[in-house]
């Protein structure tokens, strides 16, 4: 377990590199480079404790920019790291002055309704790994043992977001988020009992992250770019390459929305 010491050198680090920052945004898979051009980068190496990032379509790179700190990549449970090691990187955050953080990723359609290309805000989410980042002892200096997750998802952040898509000319959907662990895309029949669970969408990230913000008292907004039909939906298969594909068109979009949200919020 890491101890608390380990989360202060991580946010020393990156106060030192350029100051505190209210506002976090992490980019998702094919985001990474959305916002490559807006500030001073620091390799996450440079970074104590930092996990080092495996997946394709991560960079390994935290932006500081004038309004907020951009993570560009970000770690999965897939890659073999726990759900502590994935969620290290938002404790240093909090402690290095954010109150508020923006999840991106990329995500599976359950919901027939939705199409790859969509942006989406995530409403709630489940999680059914039987895994959770806070297992184990309380940091009391970062939230209380048990704490409400009846709002995970911000209202207030929901709020402005949606303002900003109008802004922007962009559609925004709303879903409910069901976590897999992967590697492996979802089978259908997994596809079929997310759907009769109430999932909307489905992907390998942001709920450990979202479950260790609201422990710290954080705001979060969760934005999904659907990059593919899940398994199952429609008769399509999956691949890495459509997911990034997708991802790669909505850019613009995903600029545009993501940059209004940090200068409204």
């Amino acid at each position: 377990m890491y101890t608390y010491e380990d989360y202060k050198a991580a946010a020393d680090v990156i106060i030192s590199s350029g100051g505190s920052r209210r506002t976090a945004l992490v980019l998702g898979s094919g985001m990474g480079s959305l916002f490559s051009d807006c500030g001073r980068k620091i390799s996450y190496s440079d970074i104590p404790n930092f996990p080092k990032p495996t997946a394709p379509m991560h960079r390994g790179e935290l932006i500081i920019s004038d309004k907020a700190y951009i993570m560009c990549g970000r770690f999965h449970r897939y890659e073999g790291y726990t759900p502590e090691q994935v969620s290290f990187y938002v404790r240093a955050l909090y402690l290095a002055g954010v109150r508020q953080i923006i999840l991106t990723n990329a995500a599976g359609a359950v919901n027939p309704a939705f199409v790859p290309g969509d942006i989406a805000l995530i409403t709630d989410h489940i999680n059914l790994s039987g895994e959770n980042p806070l297992i184990g002892m309380n940091e009391k200096r970062f939230g209380d043992r048990f704490f409400d997750m009846s709002e995970a998802y911000s209202r207030e952040l929901r709020k402005a977001a949606a303002a900003c898509a109008d802004e922007c000319g962009i559609e925004l959907k709303e879903g409910v988020y069901f976590y897999m662990s992967g590697p492996s895309y979802e089978t259908p029949a997994e596809i079929r009992a997310a759907a009769a669970l109430g999932g909307d969408l489905v992907g390998m990230s942001t709920v450990f992250e979202c479950i260790t913000a609201r422990h710290c008292g954080m705001k979060v907004l969760g934005v999904s770019c659907v990059t593919n039909m899940a398994c199952g939906v429609k008769g399509v298969s999956v691949s890495a390459e459509d997911v990034e594909k997708t991802a790669d068109a909505a850019g613009g979009r995903m600029r545009c929305l993501l940059g209004t949200i940090i200068e409204r919020i």
